[in-house]
């Protein structure tokens, strides 16, 4: 009977001591050893038993931050308040000399903007600097396309009317243009159809007697740039909505 008793406290102590190990962990599998960065020392090669240990880098990588604020900005010909994006730290900010093929900064598509100058309803007015063309509605309204406009050699500001326009124009380049680009290797013809592959785009409007139109583009992304011989280009779908607002005598100002 004794020994009887003697067996059961002895199973009862190891069931006891069965469960607390588990409670303690011991009987699970080993958890992950973390350490950081700067412990790579061989003790670790003899943790044993398939450990593999996360090592957390150190240096964290940060964004910077940045703060959001209302200031008065100037755009083309009329002010305008902007809440922008202002990094903490400056950073100097480039504009890009040459087009990108294919990307055309959403600035530069037609909307209707404020307009406190004095011109009347129906000028065009071109702001050269910032490569915008205004079309005056009136009651402080103007409609803003982007353009692209004389590179640099090529500038020029005045005031003229339109003369005449085209549906797809036929270009002839002039002579002075085809001596230019015949001495840099470049060999124009002396007069091309009008077509998608025609330089002057699918409308032109012609200023006086000049040599300079307001005219549409087969390459779109080099509106925004100073690329030109002279002439103000536009998106093709831009220059006959403009097309189709204005009419011969309009008053161009080129500024």
């Amino acid at each position: 009977m004794l020994k009887k008793s003697f067996l059961l406290a002895a199973s009862l102590m190891l069931a006891f001591s069965t469960v607390a190990e588990a409670s303690d962990g011991r009987y699970r599998e080993r958890p992950p050893v973390i350490v950081s960065a700067d412990l790579s020392a061989p003790w670790l090669m003899q943790l044993g038993g398939g450990v593999q240990p996360r090592v957390y880098s150190s240096r964290r990588v940060m964004t910077q931050p940045q703060v959001y604020q209302r200031r008065v900005v100037r755009r083309g010909l009329f002010q305008t308040q902007d809440v922008q994006r202002r990094d903490v730290q400056q950073v100097a900010m480039t504009r890009a000399e040459k087009p990108i093929k294919s990307k055309l900064d959403p600035m530069y598509l037609p909307q209707m903007v404020e307009y406190p100058g004095d011109h009347k309803a129906g000028t065009i007015v071109i702001d050269t600097n910032n490569r915008f063309l205004y079309l005056v509605l009136g009651n402080g309204q103007a409609r803003r396309y982007g353009v692209g406009v004389g590179k640099p050699g090529f500038e020029w500001a005045g005031a003229h009317k339109i003369t005449r326009k085209a549906e797809w124009p036929s270009w002839t380049p002039p002579k002075e243009m085809i001596a230019r680009e015949a001495a840099k290797g470049h060999y124009l013809p002396a007069s091309m159809e009008g077509g998608s592959a025609n330089p002057l785009g699918a409308r032109a409007m012609y200023l006086g007697s000049t040599l300079y139109r307001i005219h549409g583009t087969n390459a779109p992304w080099t509106i925004g740039y100073a690329v030109s011989s002279g002439c103000i280009r536009m998106r093709n779908e831009d220059v006959v909505d403009l097309y189709d607002r204005v009419d011969v005598g309009t008053r161009v100002i080129v500024m």
